[in-house]
């Protein structure tokens, strides 16, 4: 499925948001996600299904003083 992600295109086999996330390896607490642009709660990640073309923005956060 081709996915654009922080504006970078790219195949993935994912159904979920939550299986994107599997897919690029980033850990799914310390993440925000934007889908098609919409905010997706850490509780809606695995039912929100992604399709060929969507758009998703994925912000790591980092802590720190």
């Amino acid at each position: 499925m081709r996915l654009t992600i922080n504006g970078d295109v790219t195949n993935l086999d994912a159904s979920s948001v939550e299986e994107v996330l599997d897919a690029l390896g980033l850990p799914k607490e310390r993440v925000a996600v934007e889908h098609n642009g919409r905010i997706i709660r850490r509780g809606e990640r695995k039912d929100t299904l992604v399709a060929d073309g969507d758009r998703l923005e994925v912000v790591t956060l980092v802590g720190g003083g």
